[in-house]
């Protein structure tokens, strides 16, 4: 099984907009990463905090990745400073390849605990848009497999 976690794209700042839509920018973002992961990435559910800027997010991945529109928003467990327990616990029981789309700092501590056991391994460098795909091993453990941030993308 393949886990993708993702950190939203770049919202419009509070000042401007109090629901901090995607600026055009972070919709430029991610429509270039989910063009270039739809190549060769499929997922069988796409899971999103309630925040504006994460669900747009998703729907934009979803469109290019599968599955359509249709993404499950979780009404709670994806904060920025929610603890990743009940995500870690789900996760362990999921099969299907999954997107997570949430934010700082709890994507970074999701991939942490998974990959090394520990929140505070900093097992990836997340930014806007960045996509972290995790594999899980024959052993029930999580390895790295890659990551894909905006910038590499060009634009």
């Amino acid at each position: 099984m393949r886990l993708y976690l993702v950190q939203h794209a770049e919202a419009v700042p509070a000042e401007e907009d109090p629901d901090r839509p995607l600026s055009d920018k972070g919709r430029t973002d991610v429509q270039r990463v989910a063009s270039f992961l739809a190549r060769s990435v499929r997922v069988g559910r796409i899971v999103h905090s309630p925040k504006t800027r994460a669900r747009d997010t998703a729907i934009l991945l979803a469109q290019a990745l599968g599955p359509g529109d249709v993404t499950e928003e979780e009404a709670s467990g994806l904060a920025p400073n929610d603890a990743t327990d009940a995500l870690a616990g789900a996760i362990a029981g999921w099969s299907e390849d999954t997107m997570v789309v949430g934010h700082l700092p709890f994507m970074d501590r999701l991939a942490s605990r998974l990959v090394a056991g520990s929140e505070e391994a900093n097992v990836a460098a997340f930014q806007p848009g960045t996509v972290v795909c995790l594999e899980r091993a024959d052993g029930g453990g999580w390895a790295l497999a890659w990551m894909v941030r905006p910038e590499l993308l060009g634009g």
